[in-house]
């Protein structure tokens, strides 16, 4: 009996002192978590200059800069180095990774275009002009080595709108096989001092990883147009990034992996730094197409449409002559429209004919000066 008490004791016992160990680790898992709840919160700063004795000048994030004390585990910081503070008294505590200010992606539009240039019409002299500047020093550098020269490191694309400036690119991105960036000019221009320089490094840099890439900066008047003397501090801040992007496109090398192309429809507000040689050494002209052109456009855009067998494109094609490429592949829509309405498949001639009015129409009712706005 006496043994079996004891036994019974001695299980009891082991039982306790297990729900106590348990009990013990959850007290302390508490206070550990009660402990990183009160630990004050740090500031991620960015370090200016670095100064003897221990002290540095630092920018917050709303742009004040302060002379600060260092800790002793932040002594091997450099200017540039981004660390974290205490906002009480502003002292350096440590130095952290190089973290990045923007989540890039937000900013630009990265893909794998699949463009062949088949599916491009009427630029024909373009293409071949494109293919010299961005195609021949991505694929065969070796060539240029052999001859002594160095590739131009930027183009630039300007023209009236729609006449495919944006598909030259895709489709140079696609030959190659190149990472496309797209940065509409204006998204570069932020809120605070040096934000705007510190993108388009980030952008750049971003290139460079995933290289071979190529940026295309869409819009690029609104972020390089003429400088003036006299401006606002928001046009100060538009110059700023505008410097820190020359400066971006003259550290590339010639024969890099990652090419520059930009597009305007306004080359004539544009700041001659950008356009010297050097940067966007190659200026494409885009015109409207000719005759020959809306053929090969019109083509491209109708080779999935089913047509009645009285159907001629010959009328058609004169009377889209001066039509931009856009304004091409608006009227193909709009005629497969009016055949969906009547719930046909096949598209007659007169669809056509009713979509260059519908289209011509909304022209005419933007005005002369709408028009001229866009160059």
């Amino acid at each position: 009996m006496d043994k079996v008490l004891y036994s019974y004791n001695t299980e009891q016992d082991s039982e306790l002192e297990e729900e106590n160990r348990v009990l013990r680790e959850t007290i302390n898992q508490l206070k550990n978590e009660l402990d990183r709840y009160r630990t004050p919160p740090l500031m991620v700063c960015d370090v200016q200059e670095t100064l003897p004795d221990n002290h540095a000048i630092i920018k917050i994030p709303n742009g004040n800069q302060f002379y600060v004390t260092l800790s002793n585990q932040a002594k091997k910081i450099k200017a540039g180095d981004t660390v974290l503070v205490d906002q009480k008294n502003l002292n350096v505590i440590r130095k952290i990774g190089q973290e990045k200010s923007f989540n890039v992606e937000k900013f630009v539009i990265i893909e794998k275009p699949n463009l062949p240039w088949e599916e491009i019409g009427g630029l024909s002299e373009q293409i071949n002009e494109i293919k010299e500047v961005v195609e021949l020093p991505l694929l065969k550098p070796e060539l240029f080595k052999k001859v002594g020269i160095q590739p131009p490191k930027g183009v630039l694309l300007h023209g009236p709108p729609g006449t495919g400036k944006t598909l030259l690119a895709k489709g140079v991105a696609t030959s190659t096989n190149s990472t496309f960036i797209e940065i509409v000019g204006s998204e570069l221009v932020q809120k605070f001092i040096g934000e705007g320089a510190k993108l388009v490094k980030e952008i750049f840099q971003l290139a460079k990883e995933k290289s071979p890439s190529i940026i295309f900066i869409d819009e690029i008047d609104s972020l390089a147009a003429k400088r003036i003397e006299i401006g606002t501090s928001g046009e100060r801040e538009v110059q700023r990034t505008f410097m820190q992007l020359l400066a971006e496109i003259d550290g590339f090398k010639h024969l890099g992996d990652v090419k520059v192309i930009a597009c305007t429809n306004r080359k004539d507000i544009l700041d001659p730094a950008v356009m010297r040689p050097g940067r966007l050494d190659r200026h494409i002209m885009v015109p409207q197409p000719d005759l020959d052109g809306v053929r090969q456009i019109f083509r491209i855009h109708t080779k999935n449409m089913k047509f009645d067998k009285d159907f001629s494109s010959a009328e058609i094609i004169k009377k889209l002559e001066g039509f931009s490429g856009a304004e091409i592949k608006a009227v193909v829509t709009e005629a497969g429209y009016f055949a969906i309405r009547e719930n046909r498949s096949k598209v007659v001639e007169d669809d056509f004919l009713k979509a260059v009015k519908k289209v011509k129409k909304n022209e005419e009712e933007h005005g002369d000066e709408y028009i001229k706005m866009f160059g």
